[in-house]
C-alpha cells in the first residue's frame, strides 16, 4: 500500500486548537505519515479573509511546529483567484499521478458539497474522509445522495491501494471552536484574548499580540 497524500483545507482564520485535533486526530487514526494544511487563499464561500495569506501562513507554521504530521502547503495563498478544492486537487494529481489522495473534510462542509466548483469532479481527484462526530449519522440528500450510496467504504483499505473515488467516514472527538467567535473575542481586546486564551495555541495568540491581528479596527487585507 502507498501513503496518500492528505490536505485539509480552511482559511485558518486564525488557526484554533479545533483544526489542529482534527488533522492530527485523523492522521493518528489512519496512520498517516502527513496531513497537509492548506490555507485558502480567496475562499469561494465566504468573505475574504480578515489576515492576510501570509500571516495564516505565518501562524499556521507556528501551530504546526509542535505537532511533526501536520505540514503547510501554501499553494492556494499563493495562486491568483478563487481557491477552488478541485484546482488544488487537480495540481496535485499532476504531481503525483497515481499517488492515493485524501481530502479531509467536516460533515458540515460535505452536506454542502454540491455547492462546490465542479463538485463531482473532486470523486476522480481524491477519496473524501468525512470527519463525523460518533454516534452522528449522516444523510446526505438530492445529487450528494448518489454518490454517498455508490462510493461509501466501510474500511480504509481503498484510501491506501486506489487513487482516488471512495468516500470513509472517521469518527473524530469534535472541539466545538470556531474562528469567527475567536475573532469577535479578540476584537473586544482585553478580555476576549484571555476568553480564547485555551482555544488557540499560545504561539499563535502571542503571534495575534505582536501583530495586532483581529482588533476592532482592523480591516480585511489582502489575502496573497
Amino acid at each position: 500500500m502507498t501513503a496518500p497524500v492528505t490536505l485539509l483545507g480552511g482559511t485558518f482564520d486564525p488557526v484554533h486548537n479545533g483544526h489542529i485535533g482534527l488533522a492530527d486526530d485523523v492522521r493518528r487514526a489512519l496512520a498517516l505519515s502527513e496531513v497537509r494544511l492548506v490555507p485558502a487563499g480567496d475562499p469561494p464561500h465566504r468573505d475574504g479573509p480578515s489576515a492576510s495569506g501570509r500571516d495564516r501562513v505565518a501562524m499556521l507554521r507556528l501551530a504546526v511546529a509542535a505537532h511533526p504530521g501536520l505540514v503547510i502547503d501554501a499553494r492556494e495563498v499563493a495562486r491568483a483567484g478563487k481557491s477552488y478544492t478541485v484546482l488544488t486537487l487537480e495540481e496535485l494529481r499532476q504531481e503525483v499521478p497515481s499517488r492515493p489522495t485524501l481530502l479531509l473534510v467536516g460533515a458540515d462542509a460535505f452536506l454542502g458539497f454540491p455547492t462546490w466548483h465542479r463538485w463531482r469532479d473532486v470523486f476522480a481527484l481524491a477519496h473524501v474522509v468525512v470527519a463525523a462526530r460518533p454516534g452522528v449519522t449522516l444523510a446526505p440528500e438530492g445529487e450528494l445522495a448518489g454518490e454517498w450510496k455508490s462510493r461509501l467504504v466501510d474500511r480504509p483499505d481503498p484510501l491506501f491501494s486506489a487513487p482516488a473515488g471512495s468516500i470513509y467516514q472517521q469518527a473524530i472527538a469534535p472541539l466545538p471552536i470556531s474562528a469567527s467567535a475567536i475573532r469577535a473575542e479578540l476584537a473586544r481586546g482585553a478580555a476576549g484574548r484571555e476568553a480564547v486564551r485555551l482555544l488557540l495555541p499560545a504561539a499563535v495568540l502571542r503571534y495575534i499580540d505582536r501583530h495586532g491581528l483581529y482588533s476592532d479596527h482592523t480591516h480585511p487585507q489582502d489575502a496573497t
